[in-house]
């Protein structure tokens, strides 16, 4: 029952894609260009890596507010590593992965060692990578002005060396390369099965004899990898690691999570159907900024979408009790 009930979450939230996209496509003509799918696609990219490490925290029915700033500071990471450093861009590209799974790693540690609500934990967290990210890099933007190819990463095409005039940036490929990951991890492996089993009952898979706490580290930390994914994405797009960049994100990533149908109380969720709530985020801002709509009215209907989202998950807890 439980999988007809994520299965028909997924139909529903792919449902209000498809809606989305016909509605925005019969209101402006400029909407189904190719040229501005790509933008969609690219803007998803780094909002959809963040949520897609968020979407495993959340299945163990925690948060992770400090995803925007992580990201932040990743950048920086690499942008010291590779500009002040003088380090090849793989060896940058390491320290700014490393840098996310080391603040997921705190995060992990603090929720399930100290047991400090994850609500509070990566709260400070998000403070101490922010302040991390504006100590480091001096207040100032990190540009990557000896390293020309770094903005390869996010902006250069495989596919159109490939497939001539079929531009799809690297980074879209990135952001679908990691869901195929991140779903792997999550209905094939170890890791996995014991995410949904500490969002379902904790306090039953301990003393089935899982060490949780092992397993939350475990799983914070992926989320900050992923995170340093991210941030590595956000640099390479803007060619430089911006400091001041970062707060804010979390938010979106997290509403992508909800709408794809990952539930808050833990214990339900899809890498497919975060996929999915990312995409509908990023069609929603696009169509909505196409048709001219004011940047304060965009903010409430993201913010209507949002409630009417987090809603369908308590009437959905609501069936199932």
């Amino acid at each position: 029952m439980a999988f007809n009930s994520g299965f028909l979450q997924q139909f529903l939230a792919f449902g209000s894609l498809i809606v989305l996209v016909l509605v925005f496509s019969l209101a402006s003509e400029n909407f189904f260009q190719f040229s501005n799918i790509v933008g969609i696609l690219l803007s998803t990219a780094v909002t959809g890596v963040l949520a897609l490490g968020a979407t495993f925290v959340i299945i163990t029915g925690g948060i992770d507010l400090s995803v925007g700033t992580v990201m932040t500071l990743s950048a920086v990471m690499t942008g010291v590593s590779i500009s002040f450093w003088g380090t090849p861009i793989w060896i940058g590209l390491i320290v700014g992965i490393l840098t996310g799974a080391l603040c997921g790693f705190v995060s992990g540690w603090a929720v399930s060692r100290l047991r400090i609500p994850p609500f509070i934990a990566t709260l400070a967290v998000m403070m101490i990578a922010k302040g991390l990210a504006l100590v480091i890099s001096g207040t100032k933007p990190v540009y990557f002005t000896n390293a020309p190819g770094f903005s390869n990463i996010a902006l250069g095409s495989v596919l159109e060396k490939l497939i001539p005039g079929f531009s799809i940036p690297n980074a879209v490929l990135i952001f679908f390369g990691a869901a195929i990951i991140g779903s792997v991890i999550l209905t094939r492996t170890i890791i996995g099965r014991y995410n949904f089993a500490i969002g379902s009952n904790e306090e039953a898979t301990r003393l089935s004899g899982v060490n949780v706490s092992f397993w939350k580290i475990v799983i914070y930390t992926m989320t900050g990898a992923f995170t340093g994914i991210a941030g590595i994405l956000i640099a390479s797009r803007l060619y430089s690691a911006q400091p001041a960049l970062g707060q804010g994100y979390e938010l979106e990533a997290i509403a992508a999570v909800v709408i794809g149908g990952t539930s808050l109380s833990g214990g339900k969720g899809t890498i497919v159907g975060t996929v999915i709530g990312a995409l509908i985020m990023s069609v929603l801002t696009n169509g909505l900024r196409i048709l001219s709509v004011p940047q304060e009215w965009q903010t409430v209907v993201v913010g209507i979408v949002i409630f009417l989202a987090v809603y369908v998950d308590i009437l959905r807890r609501k069936k199932t009790a």
